[in-house]
């Protein structure tokens, strides 16, 4: 099954509605809940964590879900569907602030509409997610088409970054709940819209198995053995934690960084410009490099880059806090790893996928993808609730000058404990990955005789 241009395409729009819907969750549904809304900081950040913890039962189960879903459009497709269509309402409904609504009430409406929003994500990000490996057999062509779903999704982040506020402020004209209202209606059309495109137009190997004869279903017992017996699989959760940690984590303090230890909150999309573009950048060049330079020596740049940028970043601090250039040149180097690590982890996707079906003797890629979603979601709320302990720790006051001690407590959670956490995330790899070169080219050439017999 030859993939072209246009069905890659296809399938990497569906990307950009997804993570819009997710960025803005991400960015400002915090600042939403507390200073439009008027949650309390501690309510929101225990919801966030509560949420998660949902979460782990709730997105594998979902995985289970896909996994034994037999239609004549594939197992895939018809969630996709579902899933864009409901989380686009609930996005609606979670920034929607009910008139006249106060107090417990108040709470337990949010309290509600996020968790489903939670649970309705998981309804298309894994069988998403678990359709590429269906989408392409070779590693050549798993890794160029790796990037594309994955360059939409970046270039989602970029545009919510860069245009939400005035957005915000312009829908508005003064109001930020309407400003956020009607700008969640936008992105629930995107995101239903690209999502259709992408139902339409792509077609992966699980719509042309017949749906007549008898197929074996996977059980609960089946999906543990699936977890537990893939050795690979724990490795991906270990990589895909550490990035996801990572980036939360120096997004997430950025704001603070740039304000009270650089001085002036107009460096903070300098560097965060520079450092989207840097990772769709990345996402371009990942397939070419893939091809000179082995699994390992591309996820060692992809590591040690962010190491070194935020390093960088927090050492220029001390003598050049204000530097544009050098601002500039650390978000390139934090966000081209993170780039690389995007493009090599969604390899790695399909690559354990893969190792597993022949290992293990079943393919189950919705339960092994949902570990991506989890992780994702688990990474953002443990980030925003570390965040949280560390500047209390630390002693900041919101809106004043703070002390020295303070300002150095910013400086380890912005680039120390990340540096830390993306240096694991190499060894994790190197020590325990081994799905490259001729091993897997073993694998995947088991994998799609196996495809042919069945045939």
């Amino acid at each position: 099954m030859k993939l072209t241009n246009f069905s890659k395409f296809s399938f990497g729009i569906g990307a950009l509605g997804k993570d819009l819907c997710y960025a803005i969750i991400s960015y400002f549904l915090m600042i939403y809940f507390t200073d439009t809304v008027g949650l309390t900081p501690l309510f929101v950040g225990n919801l966030f964590l509560v949420a998660r913890i949902w979460d782990a039962f709730n997105d594998p189960m979902m995985g289970f879900v896909v996994d034994n879903t037999k239609t004549k459009w594939g197992k895939f497709r018809p969630w996709i569907l579902i899933g864009a269509v409901v989380n686009s309402i609930i996005l609606i409904f979670l920034f929607h602030k009910p008139a006249g609504m106060t107090g417990t009430a108040m709470y337990a409406y949010f309290s509600v509409i996020y968790i489903l929003w939670g649970m309705s994500y998981t309804i298309i990000d894994i069988p998403y997610w678990s359709m590429l490996p269906s989408l392409s057999r070779t590693k050549e062509e798993r890794d160029s088409m790796s990037v594309i779903p994955r360059i939409f999704a970046s270039l989602a982040w970029l545009l919510m970054g860069a245009f939400a506020i005035k957005l915000v402020s312009m829908l508005g004209k003064g109001d930020d709940a309407k400003g956020y209202f009607y700008l969640a209606i936008g992105i629930a059309v995107i995101f239903v819209l690209t999502s259709v495109i992408t139902v339409v137009f792509v077609k992966d190997r699980s719509c042309y198995e017949t749906t007549d004869k008898k197929s074996e279903r996977t059980t609960i017992k089946d999906a543990i053995h699936v977890i537990l017996g893939n050795d690979q699989l724990k490795v991906f959760i270990g990589v895909v934690l550490c990035y996801n940690l990572v980036v939360q984590l120096a997004g997430g303090i950025a704001i603070y960084y740039f304000k009270y230890v650089a001085g002036s909150n107009s460096l903070y999309p300098i560097f965060t410009t520079a450092s989207q573009f840097a990772e769709i950048a990345a996402l371009f060049i990942f397939p070419m490099i893939s091809k000179d330079l082995s699994k390992k020596q591309v996820f060692a740049i992809a590591s040690f880059s962010p190491a070194i940028g935020l390093a960088g970043l927090v050492i220029s601090g001390f003598f050049a806090p204000q530097n544009v250039v050098i601002i500039a040149v650390c978000g390139v180097l934090y966000k081209m790893g993170s780039g690389l690590t995007l493009g090599a982890t969604t390899v790695m996707l399909a690559d354990v996928i893969d190792y597993g079906e022949v290992k293990l003797g079943s393919r189950n890629e919705s339960i092994i993808a949902s570990f991506q979603t989890l992780l994702v979601k688990t990474a953002s709320a443990v980030s925003a609730w570390f965040i949280g302990v560390g500047l209390t720790i630390v002693g900041y006051v919101a809106n004043a000058e703070q002390s020295a001690s303070t300002i150095m407590g910013m400086r380890v959670l912005m680039g120390v404990i990340p540096t830390i956490i993306t240096v694991l995330a190499f060894v994790i790899y190197a020590k325990g990955y081994k799905l490259e070169g001729a091993y897997l080219e073993e694998i995947l050439k088991k994998v799609n005789t196996d495809k042919k017999k069945e045939k």
